[in-house]
């Protein structure tokens, strides 16, 4: 079975930093795009960041040039680091994979909580 396990999420104050990590399971492919997704309370879930097998990276215009998506294929992790947080950004933050040649085939993690408040 196919799994991704998101962690790392935690309450931080605003302007602190956290980095939230995804592992991969099961027989998903490198050839997957990888992204974070977040959800707050009465919101629809969105896109924060993507990135391709081949290395390039989208950021939603609330998080660019603050938050970093990156993927390690040998540790089979992606990881997001977050800085300058802002109260904004508190969700349930998912870890997805879709992929690239058989577009039905998308997995979801179980998400992890990011609080930023005084």
């Amino acid at each position: 079975q196919v799994q991704l396990v998101e962690s790392g999420g935690g309450y931080v104050q605003p302007g602190g930093s956290l980095r939230l990590s995804c592992v991969t399971s099961g027989n998903i492919s490198t050839n997957y795009i990888m992204g974070w997704h977040r959800q707050a309370p009465g919101k629809e879930r969105e896109l924060v960041a993507r990135i391709t097998p081949g290395g390039a990276t989208y950021y939603d215009v609330p998080v660019k040039g603050r938050f970093t998506i990156s993927r390690d294929y040998a540790k089979n992790v992606m990881y997001l680091q977050m800085k300058s947080l802002e109260p904004e950004d508190t969700a349930v933050y998912f870890c997805n994979a879709n992929s690239t040649i058989t577009p039905e085939f998308r997995y979801w993690g179980q998400g992890t909580q990011v609080t930023v408040s005084s």
